[in-house]
């Protein structure tokens, strides 16, 4: 390390250089779906089954899934960057085009290689974010797929892993 980093910025720079899988979150506002790309989800807990997602306060996703009350994370593999730009986009219809299948009350992308479905069990103030924790309703996963990774402002695969 050369210099002590203090801004925003420096903080998200420096941030950016933990690789991270890129997931879409999806839920609904009445009918209408609602998502938006993330990489701030990980896994919480085994015993109750939990993970967590981390949403901008100022995002509309953030207030339709506390409204719902339930949200998917719907994890992209290596060929999804077109979908996670997509749902980074600032546009009115993200789902446009994009195949998804109605799974316990949430939009699911067809797409994705894994997806959980969540209630809500707690939402938790986090700085300028929202930490849902999610209780686990439903999981699943495709095999032999390998994820979508986001490091440093840009996408990217993994290499085979090669397993101990």
């Amino acid at each position: 390390m050369t210099e002590i980093l203090d801004t925003a910025v420096d903080f998200r720079a420096t941030m950016g250089r933990l690789a991270t899988g890129v997931s879409v979150i999806t839920t609904r506002s009445g009918s209408t779906p609602v998502g938006m790309t993330a990489s701030a989800v990980s896994a919480l807990s085994l015993a109750p089954l939990q993970l967590l997602v981390c949403i901008g306060n100022h995002l509309y996703t953030r207030t339709a899934i506390a409204e719902h009350g339930r949200f998917a994370v719907n994890v992209l593999g290596e060929d999804g960057e077109a979908l996670a730009r997509n749902f980074a986009a600032s546009k009115a219809d993200k789902f446009a085009g994009v195949e998804t299948v109605d799974d316990h009350g949430v939009p699911v992308l067809k797409d994705a290689i894994a997806a959980v479905v969540c209630d809500v069990a707690e939402a938790l103030p986090g700085g300028d974010h929202t930490i849902f924790v999610g209780a686990v309703r439903h999981c699943t996963h495709r095999v032999d797929c390998r994820p979508l990774l986001h490091f440093a402002g840009g996408f990217g695969a993994l290499r085979t892993p090669r397993h101990a």
